[in-house]
């Protein structure tokens, strides 16, 4: 017989015969340049607002606090990059977006109260510092997020919002409690026609013009404000066109203990909403996201926050409203995101493009900041929603955490006997709620118990895990 002839067939890889999954497939340019954009729009005032919040508190003048904006927008860019392209084990590898987390604003306010000129530095030394333990304990995470449940998370968005919203009122009446015209009926009425204007613009706008109804807002606010004498064009102006965030441009970091202290607690915070935002996406993306995904997206936050320093930002973490987006909009490429995080680099390289949002009057800003912050604090109630408060001390955590979280917007010199070292985490609000929550979490519902707590409980059901931006 004889001899049949031997076929040759290829070797095909695994990851020929596999079909790639959404996560990792690339879109057509323009389309890929428009999603991107979309995300860009849907975060960009959550990116600035932290920074032209802290950046008057501190004492940057109008020039300085939007060098701080580019700023932000530059390492947010590349907190993103870092999250979705990913290096070795850093990165979660799926379209998360990352910028400027709004957890850390009032402990940098507190901060530049004890601090003053020298603030900047001091926030960037802890920042830093608070990064690489973050970066540390990134693996161990995980395995702690049961001590986080819903109870405590809640609280602290709620506190976070409810910490912010004075900031609002204050824009609101213009900002400048020293000015003639702080508190007058234009400025509260400019700030009443911005949030009527975002409310009316959500409810009657769909897809992606909704998405950006706060931006919408902003510049309906600005075009009102003009005849009223109340836009100014300074720090427009003196900006570059093009210009690099120069390294450590505030001057070398600081380090102080009651400062590091406060802002570890405000990372402990971002690492546990991260943490919460990933299994969300995960299950948005069907691409359930496990321990080592969690590890490696935690490593992105807390090393981009790192980074983020050198370049004059803050600390960085999940944005929340993005993941609404990706689960709106269907579209779930994380280089769509990376794209996303290329356009926000190119805003920062451009001091002047940052600067645009100087235009934006303070009462105006005041008006959609309620919104803004509101929402915060509404994230937090419904997180709260699945926290069981009908079981067990669970709504005695919150009263309590709430109450004492409270004290320093209701009486902002209860603490005024305190040594000034402690003030720093005292003045936070976000701060003294979140180690209280944690606390009486433990008393209450681990010490005595045996029984071990039921997988998802410690965070909730992915649809109400939030993040602060």
């Amino acid at each position: 017989m004889a001899a049949q002839p031997r076929v040759r067939t290829a070797a095909v890889s695994p990851d020929q015969t596999a079909e790639k999954h959404p996560v990792d497939e690339t879109l057509p340019p323009l389309k890929m340049f428009t999603s991107g954009l979309q995300h860009v729009a849907a975060m960009y005032a959550g990116v600035v607002a932290p920074p032209m919040i802290v950046g008057p508190a501190v004492g940057l003048d109008a020039k300085e606090t939007a060098f701080l904006v580019a700023a932000s927008l530059f390492t947010a860019g590349l907190a993103t990059l870092l999250q979705t392209l990913g290096i070795w084990k850093i990165g979660a590898k799926l379209p998360f977006v990352n910028g400027v987390s709004f957890a850390g604003v009032t402990p940098m306010i507190a901060i530049g109260k004890e601090h003053g000129a020298n603030a900047i530095p001091v926030i960037f030394g802890a920042v830093i510092v608070a990064g690489l333990l973050g970066f540390i304990a990134a693996p161990y995470f995980g395995k702690l997020v049961r001590f986080f449940p819903p109870v405590v998370t809640g609280t602290v968005i709620t506190l976070i919002g409810v910490s912010l919203l004075p900031v609002a009122f204050n824009w609101s009446s213009g900002g400048n409690a020293t000015a003639s015209d702080y508190g007058s009926l234009s400025n509260l009425g400019l700030a009443g026609i911005t949030l009527l204007i975002v409310l009316v613009l959500r409810k009657l706008l769909r897809g992606f013009m909704q998405q950006i109804a706060i931006l919408l807002g902003l510049v309906a606010g600005s075009l009102i404000a003009i005849p009223m004498g109340k836009t100014s064009l300074g720090a427009i102006k003196n900006a570059d066109v093009v210009g690099f965030p120069t390294p450590f441009h505030f001057g070398a970091p600081q380090f102080d203990i009651a400062a590091i202290v406060s802002m570890c607690i405000v990372m402990l915070v971002c690492m546990t909403e991260s943490t919460a935002d990933m299994l969300a996406l995960g299950k948005i993306v069907e691409r359930p996201a496990d321990q080592d995904t969690i590890a490696g997206g935690l490593r992105a936050d807390t090393l981009g926050s790192v980074l983020s320093t050198l370049f004059n930002g803050f600390m960085a973490s999940a944005f929340a409203q993005n993941i609404g987006l990706v689960a709106m909009t269907k579209v779930r490429s994380r280089f769509v995101v990376a794209t996303g995080g290329g356009i926000l680099i190119l805003l920062g390289l451009s001091p002047v493009a940052a600067s645009v949002i100087s235009l934006v009057p303070l009462p105006v800003l005041g008006g959609a900041g309620i919104v803004l912050f509101g929402s915060v604090a509404a994230s937090g109630i419904q997180t709260l929603a699945s926290a069981a408060l009908e079981k067990g001390e669970n709504a005695l955590i919150v009263a309590a955490s709430v109450g004492i979280g409270i004290i320093p917007i209701a009486k902002p010199d209860f603490y005024h006997a305190f040594p000034d070292k402690l003030l720093v985490v005292l003045d936070s609000g976000i701060s003294t709620g979140c180690v209280v929550a944690i606390v009486l979490n433990l008393a209450f519902n681990h010490f005595g118990h045996n029984r071990a707590e039921p997988e998802g409980e410690a965070l909730g059901t992915a649809e109400t895990a939030v993040a602060v931006h």
